[in-house]
This record gives structure tokens, sequence and C-alpha cells, in this order.
């Protein structure tokens, strides 16, 4: 016994020495008609072990018991799939890591004393709702705008009734790994949601079912996206670099032939092209 309670004190206090203090400066802002601004605040008791939305989680209800109100930020499986973590954590968007959504990160990854900088994602189509709430409904609208097929299909299809060789399957399932997180579009300097746009493009372009709406679909989410207020891509790959899946630019050099087969498609300089 006593050497379990030994140990038992031991880890009590291996835990209260890995406790961390940190300064979170965080943006506030009430609504989208209201100014934001950064506002610092100091954290303690904070474990090496914590996911940073757990941080958080612990950040707002020392708020709530001071009858402050929390911070409002987006989250929802927690799990790297769902995309709504969407913070830029000392102007990276998602914080540091690899491949790795906001839910995905430790705070082992800061050290005790760290200043830490937490803002919304950064673009005029994504507007702050409240703190670091935005509004990322720019990307639903694009992908309404083009990503459907209108073949009916009756019945469910006998899953071997369409041949799709391994190499294409891949390939559509490689951009269908896209979360629209926004991501790349807060990472961009021109907040080009170009890499989103070429990533869903090519997941369903490539693909048998997707051939009769190939040409329409590009033409009208590329048209979405501007109406939207995106910019455009000049290739500078900071989307890449920051996105939680790695999507490759390779989905923008694919979405551009895609754009100039359509203009030509429309001019009738050429019959249409399925294949590439």
């Amino acid at each position: 016994m006593s050497e379990v309670a030994i140990t038992e004190q031991e880890t009590k206090e291996r835990r209260r020495n890995d406790r961390m203090s940190l300064t979170l400066r965080l943006w506030r802002q009430k609504n989208q008609a209201e100014q934001g601004h950064l506002v610092s605040y100091k954290i303690d008791r904070i474990l090496p072990e914590m996911s940073f939305l757990e941080m958080l989680d612990v950040f707002n209800e020392e708020l709530t018991h001071k009858g402050e109100e929390p911070v409002a930020f987006d989250s929802d499986c927690r799990e790297g799939i769902c995309g709504m973590c969407s913070l830029v954590i000392n102007g990276i968007p998602h914080g540091p890591g690899q491949g790795t959504a906001t839910c995905q990160i430790y705070m082992r990854s800061f050290r005790d004393g760290d200043v830490i900088t937490i803002e919304p994602w950064r673009a005029t189509a994504f507007p702050v709702i409240k703190d670091l709430c935005v509004d990322r409904s720019a990307l639903d609208r694009i992908m309404q705008a083009g990503g459907f097929t209108s073949v009916n299909t009756g019945s469910a299809p006998d899953g071997n009734a369409i041949l799709i060789s391994q190499a294409k399957s891949e390939e559509a399932m490689d951009a269908a790994a896209c979360i629209g997180c926004g991501a790349c579009v807060a990472a961009c300097k021109n907040a080009s949601a170009m890499l989103f746009v070429g990533a869903k493009a090519k997941h369903l372009n490539v693909l048998p079912q997707g051939q009769p709406e190939r040409r329409q679909r590009t033409s009208a989410m590329i048209e979405a996206m501007q109406v939207e207020g995106f910019g455009n891509c000049t290739n500078e790959y900071e989307c890449e670099a920051v996105c939680p899946k790695e999507i490759s630019v390779s989905n923008i050099a694919f979405l551009n032939r895609e754009t100039v087969r359509c203009l030509i498609t429309r001019t009738s300089l050429s019959p249409l092209v399925t294949e590439e």
C-alpha cells in the first residue's frame, strides 16, 4: 500500500510540475457590425496532453466562473474530419504541425510561458460572426453551383457495374479527402479558394458518374467562386502547406486545364473532351 501511495504522490507531483502557464491573445468581436480587437488573458493549470480545443474549454470555464462571456469558437467531431475548428494560431491556419487540424494540435507543441495569438480566418468571403467563428457558407454555395450529377440512376447500381481503374479511383479519393475547412483561403495572401474548388472539381470530374455535367460544373464553380469574392491563385503554395489533409496544388493545375477545355467547348472550337 505504501509503495502505491508513493507512486500516486509522485504522479500527482509530476502532473503539477508539468502544468503550463500561458498568455492568450484572443480575437474578441461581438458581431459582424462591431470592430474586433485582440485581448490578452493569462491561463494556468494547462497540461501538455490537452488538445488545443480542450485548453480553450478550460479557459472558457474560467471565464464563466468569473462572470465573463466565454470565447465563441467552432468545433464538432474533434477528430480532424469535419473541418469546423478554423483557428489561426500564431499566424498559421490550424497552428503548428503538418497535416493536422486545430483539434489535433496538443499543448505539448507549446512551452510554459508562451504567448499564443488566436485569430479567426481572414478573408472577405469569410465574415466574422463572433469572436473566432466565421461564416464559411461561401464554400457551400460553390459546391451547390456544381457539385451534383443529374443522372437518374433509379435503384442503387451494382458496385461493379461501372468499371473504374485503380489509378482513377485513387486520384478521385485523394481529392475527396478535402474537408472544406477553408485553411487554404486563410493562408493565401489573395484569399483564393482555388485549392478547394480544384479538389472538389477533380473528385467529381475524373469519375464516370461526373461526366454529364463535367464542363458545366467547372464553369459554374469558377463563376460562383468569383461571385463570392475569393481571389486568384498566384502559385505561392501556402494552401498546400497548411492543408490538414495535404491536398496537392496539382488539383489547381487540373482546374485550370478544365477551365480552358470548358472555354473551348463553349466556343464550339472543339468537340467535348471527356478524357485527360
